[in-house]
């Protein structure tokens, strides 16, 4: 076996590491950007509520 052959298969040994790591990356973004998205979305929810209670007992916003 020369050389050429033994980094190739090293190479080869990675891939599977090296796709696993991506799709994992993959995942966690999509996680943590969906539970941003939900953050922002029950902040403006909320600042709504506020606004219409503070309306309501004739407060300033």
């Amino acid at each position: 076996m020369n050389p050429t052959d033994m980094l190739l298969d090293a190479m080869i040994s990675l891939i599977p590491p090296a796709l696993v790591g991506v799709l994992f990356w993959i995942m966690l973004r999509s996680i943590l950007r969906a539970d941003k998205g939900e953050r922002d979305t029950y902040a403006k929810i909320e600042a709504e509520e506020r606004a219409k209670r503070a309306n309501a007992l004739g407060e300033q916003p």
